[in-house]
């Protein structure tokens, strides 16, 4: 009975993962295959159940075999065991159960990196900085964030015991109960200047559309009359809640998005279903490579009808749609069923899973397929390449320094000691760190052990191998040397180099603090590049009109 029962389970789970693999492949011809395949796996199963040298757990096994299939699809074709759900919830809702806080691995414990302003955790008293040394009485060492992550989630109203360390010795133990957390599709909204307004929609759960139409009636009654729709770094999320922020700002009946897939009733059309919220008012998008999917809907859409100017870099380029399917046993499958295509009739998807031979990694559409669409002003747009900007932000990469300051926790560190050290001042939101305050931070990083290198430094090293290979090493070693000097990395030399963007994180870091974050997002103003591209393009004379072609 055992093994009729594990080998049921299992067949079910292939014969949903390979019907989908069968309907990747243009074959009509495969129902042969599919049951010859079946068939392999249940013998395979029931021989492994059988004579194993070692008791097998069936459900593990079960979801690797499930997982290395999909895997063989795209990455957005997923099963979710039914210890995942919470999981799958976050995606689609934004919620779970839990204690809404964020949390970072560093060294063998796990830490409390941001607390949700007025969530349990915060409530409770945690703070970021704080180290998980037990949740409900067992040990946090060694064990992994998931695994931590898992401990601290559970059921609205049940009851957690956590003890932290905290500021280097201090022992806290705090006892509350979960709640059911919802993370704000929109973090942060606010004005920018007397005339432009801001919105930041970090994804698009079920409640996206209602959030932006609820900031965009607060910022109207402050007085905007621009606005800068943030969506880097948005991964996206369900496609209908794109068609509802696109409906805001274009008439009703109009083609947002179609949708084509190798089934045919997949082959849909969505359009706009409600009056506008305002056609006039000038709109700025914000993109880079995190945003996708429906982002891109949103951002490539309005890019389309010349109705919004975009700003940034070039998009993630995710133009797959996938649907949800429930399975027995309360597990669910999340599935690839068709492409999507913006009004100008592009699909902005960069990567072609479904052409990928056996062994080969995947690849972007080549150059030679990329085709070239209209806008409805006639602007050129391109597929196959993610949303092209109108107006392209030059971003500079944090240098190897400072990423190395950011990986190595030594910008949190600090961070969470200065907020010990000044928790009865009122830090602003647009706090700056004094000369002091700097000088501090470096002497706080010297005395940790840490090593980089600079690109520079690996580039000159190549070439040298390269010389010493062509037999022109000994010609050049004394310029080689005076170059290498100059590139090899000096912390006291680079924390110079590369103060203002070391101050930057740091500043935004602490003001997290006090302000979590909508001070992190309000602060992060000053020196954004991106905002500094709109706020140039709205205050430019007939600049926004001139880029759509109006």
């Amino acid at each position: 009975m055992k093994i009729f029962r594990s080998n049921k389970f299992l067949s079910r789970a292939i014969t949903i993962v390979l019907i989908s693999i069968s309907s990747v492949s243009h074959s009509q011809s495969n129902g042969f295959e599919v049951v010859r395949s079946l068939e392999l796996m249940d013998q395979i199963y029931e021989y492994l159940e059988k004579y194993y040298v070692d008791d097998l757990n069936a459900g593990s096994l079960s979801k690797t075999a499930i997982d290395a299939m999909l895997k063989e699809l795209d990455p957005y074709t997923v099963y979710y065991h039914e210890t995942d759900i919470e999981d799958y919830r976050l995606m689609t809702t934004g919620q779970y159960g839990g204690i809404g806080a964020l949390i970072r691995k560093m060294g063998e414990y796990t830490y409390i990196s941001e607390p949700y302003e007025g969530n349990p955790a915060h409530n409770s008293g945690l703070m970021a900085g704080d180290k998980i040394l037990e949740i409900d009485g067992e040990d946090m060492k060694g064990k992994p964030s998931s695994e931590v992550s898992t401990a601290l989630k559970g059921p609205k109203a049940t009851k957690v015991n956590i003890l932290v360390e905290r500021n280097g010795g201090e022992e806290v133990s705090v006892s509350f109960e979960r709640a059911e957390i919802k993370i704000p599709d929109v973090p942060y909204s606010g004005m920018i200047n007397e005339t432009v307004g801001y919105i930041k929609l970090s994804s698009f759960t079920k409640t996206a559309s209602q959030e932006v139409i609820k900031a965009y009636g607060e910022l109207t009654s402050e007085g905007m009359q621009k606005l800068v729709f943030d969506l880097r770094g948005n991964g996206g999320g369900l496609l209908i809640e794109s068609v509802k922020i696109v409906n805001m700002f274009i008439p009703n009946n109009e083609i947002v998005v179609t949708t084509k897939g190798r089934v045919a009733e997949e082959n849909r059309s969505y359009k706009t279903m409600n009056d506008p919220v305002d056609l006039d008012i000038p709109v700025v998008i914000l993109v880079d490579g995190g945003s996708a999917s429906a982002s891109e809907i949103v951002s490539g859409s309005l890019q389309d009808l010349d109705r919004a100017v975009i700003i940034g870099t070039q998009s993630y380029g995710k133009g797959l749609v996938q649907r949800t399917y429930d399975l027995d046993y309360g597990s669910k499958m999340k599935l690839t069923i068709a492409k999507y295509y913006t009004p100008s009739g592009r699909c902005v998807q960069r990567l072609e899973y479904y052409d990928k031979l056996d062994g080969e990694g995947v690849e972007e559409i080549p150059d030679s397929l990329i085709q070239i669409f209209k806008t409805a002003n006639g602007r050129d747009v391109i597929d196959g390449r993610g949303v092209e900007p109108d107006v392209e932000v030059d971003v500079k990469e944090f240098s190897r320094l400072t990423a190395t300051l950011f990986r190595e926790h030594l910008v949190f560190d600090y961070s969470t000691n200065y907020f010990f050290a000044h928790r009865e001042d009122e830090i602003a939101v647009n706090f700056s760190l004094t000369t002091s305050d700097y000088e501090a931070f470096k002497n706080f990083v010297l005395e940790h052990e840490f090593t980089y290198s600079t690109a520079s430094e690996e580039m000159l090293k190549k070439m040298k191998k390269t010389a010493e290979e062509e037999g022109f090493y000994d010609d050049m070693e004394t310029e080689y040397d005076l170059l290498l000097e100059k590139v090899v990395p000096s912390k006291e030399r680079d924390l110079e180099k590369f103060k203002p963007e070391i101050m930057h994180l740091i500043e935004n870091e602490i003001v997290s603090r006090y302000h979590f974050q909508k001070g992190r997002a309000k602060h992060a103003f000053k020196d954004d590049k991106y905002i500094q591209a709109a706020i140039e393009v709205f205050n430019k004379e007939g600049e926004y009109d001139t880029i759509l072609g109006n």
